[in-house]
């Protein structure tokens, strides 16, 4: 009884573990293109693996996903986060949980998850192929039961009873799907960084705001996040930026990653408590220079530039700004409007937005309801997350059902 992986990243090894550990008569064989599987699990977090994050409800944890929440919930409420710590606990590799909930193995090294996974492969059984392409699948009958054929670029030709495809944004696994009679969303990157060339910005880079809301479009366009902020050399970054940019996806790719942006950089006040903190230091400090004294809470840099951009002189004083100059102040800090020229990457890690249309899988077992035997799992499907562990949560989840189903379908 054949079953053959697709893809040796994260959702793949937890698969073909899954479903080994599950039914040991099974044989169970993970085909990986690249010479050394789990790539991004090898570079993510920095080096260190976000592995998951401490979201231990399945209601919250959904909130997580621009693309999935919906489908994923019944599936979180059969592994979750605190499955995934179980998992690596049971296993001899402990997770922390860091202040903003993400969690990383303790010796804050990928390389204790990727000696984790190889090791729980071989001892459970599973075949590992690396250096392995396939280059072509297709679903065969014989009388009344149907099996997969795959190509591969050795030669070989494989065969299988159940076939999972686990193979990410790789453009190869959705033209497989797609043969098998999917419908697959065009993908698109998500969390990415904006590029913009503007003079507020100049010579800043390394200045962080710890809370600022970002917005984009209007209307039923309307989008907006709240987060912190980066500036960069090269535009915009931080949680704030890459959350929107994750919601924003499909939207920005259609404008080609040109688009207004307006940013907040202080929105526990709104206009008028701005105009009147800004009116009273006019009251009580009024021989302080405006471009040296910030009665708010900004980044010294980024006060000064603002001060410079809406033309207040740099020699007056808070006695003598004008109601015109307050009003254009309050704006800049309030309602900043900026223009996105361009998109950047997040570090080395590289999501998308798009894959397997989710309304053609059974999210119990992860099984295609177009093709019985064949399932998805990962990124591979129309899933993907925010920033902090949650794309990795969805692969553990997806893989894990994905080789429990497959284990008891013989």
């Amino acid at each position: 009884m054949e079953v053959i992986i697709i893809g040796g990243g994260a959702a793949g090894f937890f698969g073909a573990i899954a479903c080994a550990e599950a039914n040991p008569r099974l044989k169970v064989t993970l085909i990986e293109a690249g010479r050394k599987p789990l790539a991004k699990v090898r570079i993510s977090g920095g080096g260190r693996c976000n592995v998951t994050h401490h979201c231990f409800e399945p209601a919250r944890l959904v909130e997580k996903y621009p693309r999935g929440g919906k489908a994923l919930r019944g599936a979180f409420t059969r592994f979750q986060p605190q499955d995934t710590v179980r998992w690596y606990k049971s296993r001899g590799v402990k997770l922390k949980t860091e202040t903003d909930g993400r969690m990383f193995p303790i010796t804050d090294s990928s390389a204790t998850i990727i000696d984790c996974l190889m090791q729980a492969a071989e001892e459970t059984g599973v075949k590992l192929l690396t250096g392995v392409q396939v280059k072509a699948v297709k679903q065969l009958s014989k009388g009344a039961k149907s099996y997969f054929q795959l190509a591969l670029n050795n030669g070989q030709i494989s065969h299988c009873e159940r076939l999972l495809i686990a193979t990410g944004s790789n453009p190869l696994g959705y033209r497989w799907a797609k043969n098998l009679g999917h419908k697959v969303e065009t993908a698109v990157p998500s969390l990415f960084t904006f590029k913009l060339k503007d003079p507020r910005l100049q010579g800043l880079a390394g200045v962080s705001v710890g809370q600022a809301r970002v917005k984009l479009g209007a209307g039923k366009h309307k989008l907006e996040q709240s987060g912190a902020v980066l500036i960069t050399h090269w535009g915009l970054s931080g949680p704030g930026i890459l959350k929107l940019s994750a919601w924003g996806a499909r939207y920005l790719a259609e404008l080609k990653y040109r688009s207004p942006l307006q940013i907040n950089w202080l929105p526990e006040y709104n206009q008028e408590q701005l105009r009147e903190t800004l009116a009273k230091t006019k009251e009580a400090s009024p021989q302080k220079k405006i471009i040296n004294y910030c009665p708010l809470d900004l980044p010294k840099r980024l006060w000064q530039s603002l001060v410079k951009y809406v033309g207040i002189n740099l020699d007056k004083v808070w006695s003598q700004i004008s109601n015109k100059e307050l009003n254009k102040l309050v704006a800049e800090v309030n309602q900043g409007q900026y223009a996105i020229q361009g998109k950047g990457v997040f570090k080395e890690e590289f999501v998308t937005c798009g894959g397997v249309s989710l309304k053609e899988i059974n999210f119990k077992t992860m099984e295609s309801q177009k093709c019985p035997g064949l399932y998805f799992a990962g990124e591979v499907l129309d899933i993907d997350g925010v920033t902090g562990g949650f794309n990795f949560q969805s692969a553990w989840t997806t893989g894990w059902l994905a080789g429990q189903a497959i284990a008891v379908s013989y």
